[in-house]
């Protein structure tokens, strides 16, 4: 039995092609839900939500788009059902009952140093979110964290706040089996490798593993050897990197997700992002490869097909490749400062730490 029925399952594949902007799919998603039985309201509301976790302009988008589709199924005749519309907000201030919500949401009374160090925040997710959104009754909490999980795993930069409402999720009903559906839809394979681009991951590049330090993941993408262009997007895992190596006849790369670094023998490392190319001169030393803490994804594209030759070199040792990336490491504790306040925040309740997926395997 699938962990996610039917209408889950279509609610997820919604919340991440909103978080995405990937309107062309979100409306075949929207599509897909209303035939699965998703109810009209209940979509309205989601993606009225998700502005909270992907910003006003995703929410606005998306509810565009659905809006569209609604008048052309309708004009097609076909009778979707509206669904509840929510009730009356319960009596009193919204910071009262919107902290009450977020206690129980969350099983502990949410504080800490980030919220001291910017109360308004605080005040509105409390106020707003959970007070606002939250307060109202046409979805159940574990539906809403079904979204949420869903919608925050499609980004990327967010896995502190993932591995939060991960955890919420677990709070509110949402299964181990359920999370690791959404988190597999998401990532668009079952390796474990997270969405970091449109591009496939493929499968684990075994027949190159011992020129890597590391897990790598190969997806070819040129299939008509009659245009001579190979390319093909190779994932990396945190921390991985190949060997030092040259191109008899040169090599592109062109970074399209995470954050990697490509480094030219008796050169200074470059931080690589999505958008930036690498133009690799023949018969050039150099090595490519994953920021410690984040992976990373290029299109590699081979130049001179015909004569070009790899020659593999020995490995960059971890002395050479912690000092390639010392600000990544830098910035990485920041990074790590802010998911352990994050963890503070939400990763307990009752006093008991939280079983079961941790925040490693939802990175993984």
């Amino acid at each position: 039995m699938d962990a996610l029925n039917q209408k889950e399952q279509k609610l997820v594949a919604i919340c991440m092609h909103t978080a995405r902007g990937d309107l062309p799919e979100l409306k075949n998603a929207l599509n897909a839900g209303l035939d699965a039985g998703l109810a009209v309201n209940e979509i309205k509301e989601i993606l009225t939500q998700l502005y909270a976790y992907c910003g006003f302009p995703r929410s606005l988008n998306a509810l565009g788009y659905f809006m569209a589709v609604a008048n052309e199924r309708e004009a097609r005749g076909i009778k979707d059902a509206a669904g509840e519309l929510p009730g009356p907000l319960p009596a009193g201030k919204r910071l009262d009952f919107g902290t009450a919500n977020q206690t129980k949401l969350c099983g502990a009374p949410v504080a800490g140093a980030l919220f001291d160090f910017a109360p308004a925040i605080d005040e509105y997710l409390k106020a707003h979110l959970f007070g606002d959104i939250f307060g109202r009754d046409n979805l159940d909490w574990k539906t809403r964290e079904i979204a949420t999980i869903a919608a925050l795993a499609a980004l990327p930069g967010v896995e502190s706040q993932l591995n939060s409402h991960i955890a919420i999720g677990r709070h509110n009903g949402v299964t181990d089996a359920q999370i690791e559906a959404i988190l597999a839809t998401v990532r668009g394979n079952s390796l474990g490798v997270p969405y970091i681009s449109a591009f496939p991951v493929g499968a684990e590049n075994s027949a190159y593993a011992e020129y890597f330090s590391g897990k790598s993941y190969l997806a070819p993408l040129a299939q008509d050897k009659r245009l001579n262009v190979p390319v093909a997007n190779v994932t990396f895992e945190p921390g991985c990197r190949n060997n030092w190596h040259s191109h008899t006849g040169g090599q592109l790369l062109i970074a399209v997700g995470g954050v990697g670094y490509y480094q030219e023998r008796g050169q200074t490392a470059r931080r690589l992002v999505p958008g930036d190319v690498v133009e690799i001169a023949p018969d050039v030393e150099h090595w490519h490869g994953a920021a410690p803490d984040s992976w990373f994804s290029h299109l590699a594209i081979e130049c001179n097909p015909g004569t070009n030759q790899n020659t593999w070199l020995e490995p960059v040792n971890d002395a050479a490749y912690q000092a390639a990336t010392a600000a990544e490491r830098s910035g990485g504790r920041i990074r790590k400062s802010v998911e352990a306040v994050m963890g503070a925040l939400f990763m307990r309740y009752d006093g008991q730490e939280r079983r079961g997926i941790t925040p490693e395997s939802a990175r993984r």
